[in-house]
């Protein structure tokens, strides 16, 4: 829409975790070492939490794309699942074929044989599961009993979860205690912060070919890290929309005004209260600045 005007190849703000975007701030960076340091460890469940938007999921996947050939991932991007379907996910991640009416004690049995496999040619297996604070608290308890899966010298499985800070909540329960005592390495992703935002935005603006100067003004970044208390979600949603209007009105630059636009069209960005409606922030239209393109 607006990428010949300002020079880019392709739109630089989109939601979705694409890993050409992955921007190595402190948080993002000390997030995936403690993953790639944890999973040659070989031990344990591996936790990393972090509010709604702050780059889980993208790290997910750079995490996995970052691993080598001796690395096989299994990967559950929605986790609210009951025990038994669980496990079929995983089956069904590491390739396995079952019958239809495959009963508990052969489906665990599949599994284990596979996963022995695997390290008998020298694999790691990793369980990812994203949204994990979403998981049922019996489908955890699944799980745990998963990682007693183990040869002489290691797991046969780790299993590393991804979710918002309710998942600590979930497991300080008493009835999961065992698996909250097996998470040996755990991260939490904070925000940006200003000046990491400044790093932010040339980073995603040079990776979608920009090669200009200055794009987003000095005022228009302290607006937007104001505004977005430097959530990387609400950043790109806040900067996509401020593009559009400089667009729409024929400028080459991003101006506070045209964030202070954005940020009345988005209601997560609004407030104290932004974190809580970050995730709701993503599905709000650009309806609302059209008019820029007709005016």
């Amino acid at each position: 829409m607006y990428q010949g005007h300002f020079g880019l190849t392709e739109a630089p703000f989109g939601i979705t975790p694409d890993t050409s975007y992955f921007f190595t701030s402190a948080h993002s960076q000390q997030a995936l070492n403690t993953l790639l340091v944890a999973v040659r460890s070989g031990e344990g469940f591996i936790k990393i939490t972090g509010e709604v938007g702050t780059g889980k999921t993208l790290l997910c996947r750079k995490f996995m794309a970052t691993l080598g050939e001796d690395f096989v991932t299994a990967y559950i991007p929605n986790p609210y699942l009951e025990p038994r379907t669980l496990m079929l996910a995983l089956a069904d991640e590491l390739e396995l074929i079952l019958p239809r009416d495959v009963d508990q004690h052969q489906l665990l049995k599949s599994i284990t044989f596979r996963l022995m496999e695997l390290a008998a040619q020298g694999k790691q297996v990793i369980l990812l599961l994203d949204e994990a604070q979403a998981i049922p608290l019996e489908s955890l308890e699944a799980l745990r009993l998963l990682t007693n899966l183990e040869t002489e010298k290691r797991k046969l499985l780790q299993i590393v979860l991804f979710g918002q800070p309710e998942l600590n909540k979930h497991l300080e329960m008493e009835s999961i205690r065992q698996l909250a005592q097996r998470i040996t390495f755990h991260y939490h992703m904070g925000a940006l912060s200003r000046d990491d935002l400044e790093y932010y935005l040339a980073h995603r603006l040079r990776v979608a070919g920009f090669t200009g100067a200055r794009l987003f003004s000095r005022a228009a970044v302290s607006r937007l890290y104001a505004a977005s208390g430097g959530i990387p979600r609400l950043v790109n949603i806040l900067a996509h929309k401020a593009l559009l209007l400089a667009y729409g009105e024929g400028r080459h630059q991003v101006e506070r005004r045209h964030v202070g636009l954005a940020v009345k069209d988005t209601a997560a960005s609004q407030g104290w209260w932004w974190p809580w409606l970050a995730g709701a922030a993503a599905v709000i239209g650009v309806a609302s600045v059209t008019w820029a393109f007709v005016k």
